[in-house]
């Protein structure tokens, strides 16, 4: 369909108001609160819009009445599958209020998370979602000096400065660590990543070190591994740990995981060299991502409610954003389950005979380290 433009080029409400024979006033009208103009005349405001292929431009009506209609999202990391069900969520959430959204990174960096800001800010958005509790505080005194409301997402704290939905990440690494103690296992491996600006990690860590309290036990710095949310870098830590001298005198029979990138290249790693999960090793990871009911075997997890906390921060964004008087939003805390699949198993007590699979996985290594 051909259609008309003002010379210009872009069609504007001059000429949809021309078109469906009505004044611009009530184009205006329309676009900002259709509700209150007739159904017969939105009906042809709409097929003129369509006709000369106008498109409203949110941020000159933005000039009046502050609102954009887009909200910012800042997420440490879109590398991977972490927080893909949450953008999805939230971004579903936010069209159906006729909203959009912008996305930024910031690779776990304080100083790169400011500057993310400075721009969104010039963008001039209505709020922002933000991921965790530790934020630089050149950033939030930017968003609190021009009133721009802030949601943090992910995790849940009762004492959070600020409005906040998530999980409980320290009860979701209880969950697993808690799962492998009450099978037996005692000889548990740890692997975490750095906790800088990771709240979550943090969180989780505390989680975990808490559950192994309660059994009279604690982690010891061998058992404690850093590795970063990456599969490729998950295997090849969890492949220097299968084949170092330690591992060839004392195994350990569990290994819990920051998350289940972590857990995924663990498996891909036992796999890679012979041990049979969960007969010779137990592994759990944290979050219930994509492909971890597929894998084989299908990974015991904690499933955090990803999509439900997308779609619960954009809600109170929207709402604390349209709040013509102060709005103090009620933060929001999501249950996370157990997901109890086939890589873990119960281990037999100290002094039961080791299993053939068992033996021979340990001697296959021993002999690779000499």
């Amino acid at each position: 369909m051909q259609r008309h433009r003002s010379r210009k080029g872009t069609p504007g409400i001059v000429e949809v108001a021309a078109r469906a024979g009505v004044s611009p006033a009530t184009v205006s009208r329309f676009y900002n609160d259709p509700e209150i103009v007739r159904v017969e005349t939105r009906q042809r405001i709409m097929e003129a819009a369509a006709h000369l292929g106008y498109i409203r431009d949110r941020l000159a009506g933005g000039l009046h009445n502050r609102a954009s209609g887009t909200m910012g999202l800042v997420v440490p990391t879109i590398s991977n599958t972490i927080f893909s069900q949450l953008i999805e969520a939230f971004s579903s959430r936010l069209q159906l209020h006729d909203r959009t959204m912008l996305i930024a990174s910031n690779n776990y960096n304080e100083a790169l998370e400011v500057s993310i800001i400075q721009s969104l800010l010039e963008r001039r958005i209505d709020g922002v979602a933000l991921i965790g509790h530790e934020h630089a505080p050149e950033a939030l005194d930017m968003l609190s000096v021009r009133d721009v409301p802030v949601v943090t997402l992910w995790s849940y704290r009762e004492a959070s400065a600020l409005p906040c939905v998530g999980a409980d990440h320290a009860a979701a690494a209880n969950k697993v660590t808690t799962h492998l103690l009450e099978q037996g296992h005692r000889d548990i491996t740890f692997i975490f990543p750095d906790l800088t600006l990771n709240d979550r990690a943090s969180d989780r860590l505390r989680g975990a070190r808490a559950a192994m309290s309660r059994y009279g036990l604690s982690i010891p710095d061998n058992r404690l591994i850093r590795c970063p949310y990456d599969v490729t870098r998950a295997k090849a830590v969890a492949e220097s740990l299968f084949l170092s001298p330690s591992f060839s005198t004392r195994v350990p029979t569990a290994v819990v995981c920051g998350n289940d990138v972590i857990a995924h290249g663990v498996m891909y790693a036992a796999h890679r060299h012979k041990l049979r999960i969960p007969d010779d090793i137990s592994v759990v990871g944290i979050g219930d991502f994509p492909g971890s009911a597929d894998i084989e075997p299908g990974l015991t997890t904690v499933r955090l409610p990803a999509r439900r906390i997308g779609e619960a921060a954009a809600d109170m964004l929207i709402a604390m954003s349209q709040a013509d008087t102060e709005h103090v939003p009620v933060s929001l805390c999501l249950e996370t389950a157990l997901v109890n699949r086939q890589s873990t198993r119960a281990h037999s007590m100290p002094g039961a005979p080791k299993s053939a699979n068992t033996a021979s996985a340990e001697s296959a290594l021993l002999k690779s380290t000499t």
